[in-house]
């Protein structure tokens, strides 16, 4: 569907006529494959555009308006790319309205294509154990708003996990290509934020470091990490042989992809076994992954050790490469952490947090004493979206600060904001249209 067809028809009334089918994997599946060379276009431009029905948890599907866009992207050695972003707006969106835009990066944490957000949000689509379809009640929380929506599937078309910068480009690249689509009812100076948690905060941290040289002419007001890693060559060695070893696998199996002379070291140093689980890792979608590999231990399978592997030059460049935080965001952050955090050591965004304040960005970072990982997601969804919706809305900014609380979750304000999570997610329990809600603060 060309944009023009899609400002005819709506696009979302075509999608729900043609919800039945099942959605093909974005590797056998045309749209994904660009129409020309993406050198011959500048970064944003728009290659394919297609309505689409989006549900939750792939069964149920969800009466907002969405579409997803082909655009043209740069990868890791600045050379183009094609990859998809999902844009949304609620089911109720005014086209006369003026609405900010904000990109939700989703914790893909996965190779696997069945977990690229552009396909695990689709309606009928089998990624069961997708994060992206656990993270659509936030998602859904933007939409309420009256925000346009954009998912960028930011591993890009081949799974590129944990790479550098990448996510940032196709982050940035995806709403240049939303700020395009007519049907969005957007403009070059609509006012745009980041969102993200986990795998996906570290998303938008990249999208926040990179937005000033990469991409100057988006008005980005704010970006919101949750939990963004930190520090993933870290996490790498702390998560090996723990109940989430498999995180520490799939992130091997991205890098190795992103990195062709780290595969090369692996190869030297690795059991053919590790390979090979390497190689299922790559099919698996996250859940399924975490329990299969549970306490794997890569100790068992490198010659020489974890040790050896991680003092080899090529590992130590892409490990030096990988972290966050040497360039100083332009816009505000908002970042919260859980202290106990199971899975993302406090530690290490503590230290990433330092870094950017030390270069001079304006950080408000929330340490919360009680919440583990996954809890967290959730629970500050209020304080997430409530800070990113004063950037929006250009409200004053409140001060750059270090803070420990108890939890994020118990405020009075936090309080009526969960119970309208839980009457949202009824509504999309039931699949009653997903409209703005009438007042905020």
């Amino acid at each position: 569907m060309t944009i023009s067809e899609a400002v005819e028809t709506g696009g979302y009334a075509e999608d729900f006529a043609t919800r039945g089918t099942i959605p093909l994997l974005p590797g056998m599946d045309p749209f994904y494959r660009s129409p020309i060379d993406p050198g011959s276009v500048a970064p944003g431009t728009i290659l394919r555009s297609r309505p689409v029905t989006v549900s939750l948890l792939g069964r149920i599907p969800q009466r907002v308006r969405a579409w997803q866009l082909l655009y043209r992207s740069t990868d890791l050695e600045g050379r183009p790319e094609a990859t998809v972003t999902t844009v949304l707006l609620p089911w109720d969106a005014d086209p006369a309205r003026e609405r900010p835009l904000v990109s939700f990066q989703c914790a893909i944490d996965a190779v696997a294509p069945k977990c690229f957000p552009s396909y695990a949000l689709q309606h009928r689509s089998r990624a069961l154990g997708a994060i992206p379809q656990i993270e659509f009640p936030l998602i859904v929380a933007a939409l309420a708003r009256g925000w346009a929506v954009s998912v960028p599937d930011h591993g890009g078309i081949n799974g590129h996990f944990g790479a550098a910068r990448e996510p940032g480009h196709r982050a940035l690249d995806g709403l240049r290509a939303a700020l395009r689509f007519a049907p969005l009812g957007l403009h070059p100076r609509t006012r745009i934020g980041l969102w993200g948690y986990s795998g996906g905060g570290l998303a938008t941290a990249w999208s926040a470091e990179l937005a000033a040289e990469y991409a100057p002419e988006l008005d980005i007001v704010g970006a919101v990490a949750g939990s963004p890693v930190g520090d993933p060559a870290a996490a790498f060695v702390r998560l090996n042989g723990s109940p989430f070893a498999g995180f520490a696998m799939v992130f091997t199996a991205g890098l190795r992809r992103a990195y062709p002379r780290l595969d090369e070291a692996l190869r030297a140093v690795v059991s053919a076994e590790y390979l090979e689980l390497l190689d299922r890792a790559e099919h698996i979608a996250t859940f399924p992954l975490l329990a299969r590999f549970a306490g794997r231990n890569a100790n068992r399978h490198i010659h020489g050790g974890l040790g050896a592997l991680l003092t080899r030059p090529e590992m130590r460049t892409v490990l030096a490469d990988i972290e966050p935080g040497a360039t100083a965001p332009a816009m505000p952050m908002f970042v919260v952490q859980g202290v106990n955090d199971e899975v993302i050591a406090v530690a290490d965004v503590d230290a990433h947090v330092q870094r950017y304040r030390d270069r001079g960005a304006h950080v408000r970072y929330l340490r919360d004493r009680l919440s583990t990982h996954l809890p967290l997601q959730f629970l500050a969804i209020p304080v997430m979206v409530d800070w990113l919706a004063d950037r929006l809305a250009g409200r004053p900014l409140p001060p750059s600060e270090v803070r420990t609380v108890w939890s994020v979750a118990v405020s009075p304000r936090a309080l009526v904001e969960h119970a309208h999570s839980i009457a949202l997610l009824v509504t999309m329990l039931s699949g009653r249209p997903i409209r703005t809600r009438s007042a905020f603060r």
